[in-house]
């Protein structure tokens, strides 16, 4: 609210943000209760690197903006208050029609004739640059042509901390490069189609549980990390969306260190635009906006939806941020940086020559033709759903995506079928159709028949949905075969039955699960968002192995939102072959047939690690708040330590590593080259801003923000003109007049010191980051008799006692012939070898040695080599711990050794525990059964 502010000092806060220490789990940050140091003041945009254009047209435009104007442009005129999720206010003097934001990451949420894209998750297993983009650009190219400016996605918060996490499937990876390379070529995709991309949710967003404050705490949960493990980790790839160019970013409804995301000035003023540079606007989560002047001077530029509570006519902003301006509480160059932001966004992505007419062409609210534009006032009676189909030939892509995410994880030579099988079989309920359709249940909060979406916000409707069973069937009939199948899961006696048949007549037994999640506001099953458990649902390991009882040849595919523990049936022999088919969205039974069919060699690896245990992870939910009323404290006391990163720190055995998928086909690796690049010395940023610019003048009579007499005011939408030319009245605070503390330099609008890490030429940090240091080549061969897909994968060991055994650093997906041998290149930036200094707040080289690796996945990685300028490193297979120091990291992962004249095959794949001795190397491990099969 528009508070008047006193010039009391603020009591320094502690600086506790946790030095790089001995152990991961004694970094200050990481504890309950911790607090984030106040950062100001908030930082006004240039226009750095290619923003300068936009931003020079979006200062001509605020230029002429009054007060209310900018005011408008920053504040939603509230839920169901126009037709979109999200609108802001309207500017018709000069023609400039409010902003339509509008969900989701993997579609157009609410509208028909859209396409269902796949999850995020399942594009991150196509390991591919190329798809990440694509898939941006065909979602991006929807959103434009039904009439949104802006749409909400991508997804890198949550990252994936627990496996257990309700909205994991809408990020990508927990591994921040494979998140921040496909977040960046997404974001590119996005914009490029000429709509303004959202990256969200900024930042310690990782589970559903207290997200906001409810029943049982009264504020939300605090994710309390350290400052090293922000930077390596959960600000990773945002840094990359920013020097994308992401238009906007999300901030989100948790609390950081006890200080809410939407209002925390050392996330949003320090980090992000001051170290990132990011040039776009922050927009508030819906309703995660708690404070009005603080939120501004934080550096907050958007409120969405715009009200307090839902359709409650309140909020902090819109009359309240007009009052703030005047009162002095909030400076006119805030609000010009804010009305700045979200106009260069509008220009950077072209929106001007974007635009559809009369758009947006649909409603969020109704499905109907013709109805209230003003949903909540029941207002405004008109064409409200043009019902334009936009999906034009992305179904194409779609099945692409899902075909080349799909992850063989055992086969024992029972794929490919060949679809002329005596009998083909298929059971499970994820096999077929939902009971009410794949729109039946509001937000995909269900979980019948097939999974191709988890629930929530994330979502979009379906256009249609090809079910496993009709693809199955079709490919089966056109061979003239014979196909059954039981999709009540808990039909055993019938299940048994017709899996006995196979056995007797030969075929195949392919048996579906799934285990569905999403987000916290609809509980399915039990599960708040969160799963509660990693098991699949409808008792999917007792419909595996009744069908294994019976069948020799049992198929198990998986449509899951992450991992699911698999140990209790994945080593029967009768099953002899399991299938991760991520969330596919609308073409899932298409692709999962082009799979089991062989018209697609599988080269999809997983995104994340298959834990034996749900301890094995060592992260998890906190389910029960451990504050009392007050805000739950959930301590990341793991670090950077999260996924593979964790199960190579402390000696833990994966089911199936992170990187892990097979082919029908073999590869080998070999030949490692090393070449050291020139590239400039690091300097680290030095000299100032310029001042904080203002555009306009505001007029300080306070009769001239009056609404006008007469005017009629839609119910429950927010305008920006007051009701009275007394403030304290206006704002309708009891408090209005109360003295606060200030924040130093809140309102210092004088020219502020760059940060080291920053820069004064583009976003994303600073510039040397990405210098390439070194390029490391790896030979890649075919082995096998048919045509393959492989995704080769550098990881890189940083050397010192805190890093991660192993951390990815680049990857590449290419088609390789049988017989034939490809060259794989991958750059090494300054920022790959770096670490994040807490004393210089800047990214530093260590003395460790580094050393590169190339393999197929983060525990066969049979090439390596020293990082020491020499043109051709050592390939000695992966080392048994970090060197250059002392080290606790013992897990140590190989496939074998390989010299630089050759490299082990596909089939060297590795699952043995260590002793935890320095000398311990284990046999190279073949997963049990797997052989190769020629089409």
């Amino acid at each position: 609210m528009g508070f008047i502010r006193s010039t009391a000092a603020l009591a320094a806060l502690p600086l506790v943000f946790g030095q790089n220490s001995s152990s991961p789990f004694n970094n200050p940050g990481a504890v309950s209760f911790q607090t984030s140091p106040p950062k100001y003041p908030s930082p006004w945009g240039e226009g750095l690197g290619d923003w300068a254009d936009a931003y020079s047209q979006a200062e001509a435009f605020v230029s002429k903006l009054t007060l209310l104007e900018k005011v408008n442009l920053t504040t939603g005129v509230g839920w169901e208050g126009e037709k979109c999720v999200g609108n802001n206010g309207a500017i018709p003097r000069l023609g400039f029609k409010a902003l339509c934001m509008q969900d989701s990451p993997l579609g157009v949420r609410f509208a028909d004739f859209v396409s269902a894209f796949p999850a995020q998750l399942s594009v991150a297993s196509t390991w591919s640059r190329d798809l990440f983009y694509q898939r941006g650009n065909a979602m991006g190219s929807e959103h434009r042509d039904k009439g949104v400016d802006v749409q909400l996605g991508p997804v890198v918060g949550p990252i994936g901390r627990a496996p257990e996490g309700g909205r994991n499937w809408e990020g990508f990876s927990p591994d921040p490069v494979l998140s921040g390379v496909a977040v960046y070529e997404t974001v590119k995709g996005i914009q490029d189609a000429g709509v303004v991309a959202c990256t969200k949710h900024y930042v310690g967003n990782e589970q559903e549980h207290f997200r906001q404050a409810g029943a049982n705490n009264s504020e939300a949960i605090s994710s309390n990390i350290d400052d090293v493990t922000l930077h390596e980790l959960y600000v990773w790839p945002f840094a990359d969306a920013i020097r994308a160019g992401t238009g906007s970013i999300m901030c989100s409804y948790n609390q950081i260190n006890n200080s809410y995301a939407c209002q925390n000035s050392y996330l949003q003023n320090y980090i992000m635009k001051n170290e990132l540079g990011f040039q776009g606007f922050i927009m508030s989560d819906w309703s995660a906006q708690h404070s009005g002047v603080a939120s501004a001077l934080a550096g907050l530029d958007m409120t969405m939806p715009g009200d307090v509570g839902f359709d409650s006519g309140t909020s902090f902003w819109g009359p309240n941020l007009t009052i703030a301006v005047l009162n002095g509480t909030v400076p006119q160059w805030r609000l010009d940086d804010m009305a700045v932001r979200i106009v260069a966004a509008w220009y950077y992505v072209d929106r001007e020559n974007n635009q559809v007419e009369n758009s947006p062409t649909f409603s969020s609210w109704t499905q109907d033709t013709y109805g209230y534009s003003h949903y909540h006032a029941s207002e405004g009676y008109t064409l409200i759903n043009e019902h334009l189909d936009v999906q034009d030939d992305h179904a194409e892509l779609i099945r692409k995506i899902d075909a080349d995410g799909t992850v063989l994880l055992k086969n024992n030579g029972a794929l490919p079928l060949t679809g002329k099988e005596k009998l083909t079989t298929v059971f499970g309920s994820d096999a077929g159709e939902a009971m009410y359709g794949p729109n039946g249940c509001g937000d995909r909060g269900c979980d019948n028949g097939t999974l191709a979406m988890g629930w929530g916000s994330g979502t979009a409707n379906f256009p249609y949905l090809i079910t496993p069973l009709e693809a199955i069937k079709s490919v089966v009939r056109d061979n003239r075969g014979s196909i059954e199948s039981v999709t009540d899961d808990f039909a055993y006696a019938q299940q048994a039955a017709l899996a006995h048949r196979v056995s007797q007549t030969g075929g195949a037994c392919i048996v579906f699960a799934n285990s569905d999640a999403g987000e916290g506001y609809i509980t399915v099953d039990g599960n708040e968002g969160d799963r509660n458990n990693l098991t699949l649902w409808h008792e999917g390991d007792a419909l595996i192995n009744n069908v294994a009882s019976q069948c020799p040849n049992t198929i198990v595919v998986m449509h899951t939102v992450g991992p699911v523990l698999v140990g209790n049936w994945s080593d029967n022999a009768n099953v002899t072959a399991i299938i991760w088919a991520g969330i596919p969205g609308q073409e899932s039974g298409n692709a999962i047939a082009d799979i089991l069919y062989g018209a697609v060699n599988p080269g999809g690896k997983t995104p994340f690690t298959w834990g034996k245990t749900r301890e094995s992870y060592g992260t998890d939910v906190l389910y029960v708040n451990n504050n009392g009323q007050g805000a739950p404290q959930d301590n990341f006391v793991e670090g950077v330590f999260i996924d593979y990163r964790y199960f190579d720190r402390f000696n833990e055995t994966p089911q199936y590593e992170f990187g892990y998928g097979l082919s029908y086909t073999n590869f080998s690796y070999a030949n490692i080259k090393i070449n050291a690049r020139s590239a400039p010395a690091y300097v680290p940023t030095t000299g100032n801003t310029p001042a904080a610019p203002t555009y306009g003048s505001v007029s300080n009579r306070t009769a001239d923000y009056l609404c006008p007499p007469g005017f009629h005011f839609i119910s429950a939408y927010i305008y920006p003109c007051l009701n009275s030319t007394d403030l304290a009245t206006a704002s309708l605070e009891p408090r209005y007049g109360q003295n606060v503390t200030i924040n130093p330099g809140e309102y210092d609008s004088s020219p502020q010191p760059r940060l080291p890490a920053g820069s004064a030429v583009g976003s994303g940090g600073n510039a040397h980051l990405y210098d390439v240091l070194y390029t490391v080549t790896a030979d890649v061969t075919n082995t096998g008799a048919v045509a393959g897909d492989e995704v080769a994968q550098l990881y890189v060991s940083l050397g010192g006692p805190n890093d991660p055994v192993v951390v990815l650093r680049n990857f590449d997906r290419k088609t390789i012939a049988p017989g034939a041998t490809t060259t794989y290149s991958f750059d090494i930036t300054r920022r790959d070898l770096s670490n994040w200094d807490t004393a210089a707040q800047d990214w530093i080289i260590t003395s460790y040695t580094k050393t590169a690796y190339v393999g197929s996945s983060s525990r066969r990685l049979p090439l390596s080599g020293t990082l020491s300028g020499a043109n051709t490193g050592t390939s000695s297979g992966y080392p048994p711990g970090p060197t250059g120091g002392s080290s606790s990291a013992s897990a140590v992962p190989t496939g074998g050794s390989s010299s630089a004249a050759g490299g082990s095959t596909a089939s060297s794949y590795h699952h043995g525990k260590p002793t935890g001795t320095k000398s311990w190397a284990p046999p190279a491990y073949t997963p049990p059964g797997y052989t190769t099969k020629n089409w």
